[in-house]
């Protein structure tokens, strides 16, 4: 990946940390407008200055918005994360994404271990976490609606969007 593009996808990728850590929420202008700066610098560089090519990028694109796309629909993620993972895809491309999202679950599990134990909600996931195993065990149908089910709140709210960013910048680091 050319350092240009590099350097665009950080500055987006602290950016949306930033802007969701304080709101929990990514905004769609940025999203949008990051991941048509990605196709487009895919498409117009070269591929000796790390142009990937304009179908690859949008390959990328793809795999990246549809990755995640499960745990939005078990509404463990917003859909700001899932645009997001979606523009980081425009920038690294289809395969590159994959690894990627590898290195952004890992980060997103450490963030959520470190905020439950910082909030002191332990006690909160481990209940849920029960509650979860039973509904499976059982054979419920329907973990979307589990929260209706059974009263089952999140323990704690996770600003994903830093799990996006530190889990993109581990895959940078390691391709530099």
């Amino acid at each position: 990946m050319h350092i240009l593009n590099s350097t665009i996808l950080v500055a987006l990728l602290l950016f949306s940390a930033w802007h969701d850590i304080r709101q929990y929420r990514i905004p769609n202008l940025l999203v949008f407008s990051g991941a048509i700066i990605g196709v487009l610098l895919n498409s117009l560089l070269p591929q000796d200055m790390g142009g990937l090519g304009i179908l690859t990028s949008l390959a990328g694109l793809g795999v990246g918005l549809v990755l995640l796309l499960p745990l939005y629909l078990l509404r463990a993620l917003g859909a700001g994360d899932i645009k997001l993972m979606a523009m980081v895809g425009a920038f690294v491309g289809p395969v590159n994404m994959l690894i990627t999202t590898v290195y952004i679950l890992l980060a997103g599990g450490i963030l959520a271990i470190v905020v439950v134990l910082l909030k002191g909600k332990l006690p909160k996931l481990i209940d849920n976490f029960k509650i979860m195993l039973l509904m499976c065990l059982a054979g419920s149908p329907g973990m979307s609606s589990l929260s209706e089910k059974t009263g089952l709140e999140s323990a704690v709210k996770l600003p994903y969007g830093v799990a996006i960013a530190a889990g993109t910048f581990v895959y940078l680091a390691t391709t530099l």
